[in-house]
């Protein structure tokens, strides 16, 4: 509940700023920050592994095992996201010119009902599944090691890119579960991530054990 009220906080916010044009991009990045965000249930999830009980007080302060490389990591995750944003207000501005922006009402009918638009649809789905599948790959993994064990941001990360290289098929797929379950929450108005989301962390926090006790 609370990552929707934020998520609708952030829209409201690009509305305000007349940059609402930005908000599929800012939705997609979801996908980019969704690991880090997910830090509490990846700890219930070891507790309960460990045979804890666990509280909401144990899932929103906590001491992760790695401490700040934790935050080290979602620095970079956050600079990646800037990065997809300004990519996706680069790929507007190259498809339609330098101009003042028309507002989100005309600049949604440029995109959907002219080619120009069709063709920035197609140009930014590609650019931003590359943004999205390296982001996938450095923090499917990366940031339930950094709960769990300690180690550095980047030896995590580059840890997160083997791993998920390493079992492409399966991965793959769990991919395409969450692009599902984040396209489901869209079409939900955001409240399907109050279902969703707690089961996506989940099932990443056993994906990274089921991946990594194979490893050792």
């Amino acid at each position: 509940m609370f990552l929707t009220l934020i998520s609708y906080a952030v829209l409201w916010a690009l509305h305000a700023s007349h940059l609402l044009y930005l908000a599929l991009p800012a939705i997609s990045g979801f996908l980019i920050v969704g690991p880090f965000l997910a830090i509490g249930l990846y700890e219930k999830s070891h507790r309960q592994a460990q045979g804890e009980q666990v509280a909401l007080s144990d899932m929103l302060v906590f001491r992760p095992a790695s401490g700040g490389q934790l935050a080290y990591a979602g620095l970079l995750l956050g600079l990646l996201i800037l990065f997809w944003l300004r990519a996706a207000d680069l790929l507007y501005a190259l498809f339609f010119g330098l101009v003042p922006f028309p507002g989100a009402e005309e600049a949604l009918t440029n995109v959907l009902t002219t080619p120009r638009g069709w063709a920035l649809v197609i140009t930014g789905t590609l650019v931003g599944g590359l943004f999205a599948a390296f982001a996938f790959a450095i923090s499917a993994f990366s940031i339930p090691m950094l709960v769990s064990r300690k180690t550095d941001a980047l030896t995590a990360m580059g840890l997160s890119f083997v791993m998920t290289v390493q079992n492409l098929r399966p991965m793959l797929v769990w991919g395409l579960f969450v692009a599902l379950g984040l396209g489901l929450s869209v079409v939900t108005g955001l409240i399907g991530l109050i279902v969703l989301f707690p089961v996506l962390g989940h099932g990443t926090w056993h994906a990274y054990q089921a991946i990594a006790g194979e490893r050792q």
